[in-house]
């Protein structure tokens, strides 16, 4: 009888959804947004460089993608960002496109978080 009682409040307690977790699915993160570039452009097979991206609603998770390679960047505030830009990056005279990208967070215990979101390309030019 006992046995039947406990697996009884189980099936109830299970039945009510008491032992699983509702989730909130994640909200896309704040969009990123490019102002400027400094320097606005360097010469080809010229040395590695740090990349000044100045903008609006970076994340302090953002990364800067340069010609659409993430870039080892140092979170500065919300409007300035510094990518590590390497000489292998720029051998090639050419107009390539920089992005910044709000990455992804976690949720908590019930799910939540952010989707990563990424700024509209502005153009850096390497002649």
């Amino acid at each position: 009888m006992k046995l039947l009682l406990v697996l009884l409040l189980c099936a109830a307690g299970f039945g009510c959804g008491y032992g699983s977790h509702s989730t909130t699915p994640p909200t896309p993160a704040s969009t990123p947004a490019i102002s400027q570039l400094n320097p606005p452009s360097v010469i080809a097979n010229s040395s590695s460089f740090s990349l000044e991206v100045d903008g609006t609603a970076f994340a302090s998770n953002a990364v800067v993608n340069f010609n659409g390679a993430k870039m080892t960047t140092t979170f500065v505030s919300g409007s300035k960002l510094m990518a590590a830009i390497p000489s292998s990056a720029i051998t090639t005279k050419s107009t390539v496109p920089v992005t910044v990208t709000n990455q992804a967070t976690q949720g908590g215990l019930y799910g939540g978080g952010t989707t990563a979101v990424t700024s509209q390309p502005m153009n850096f030019d390497i002649q």
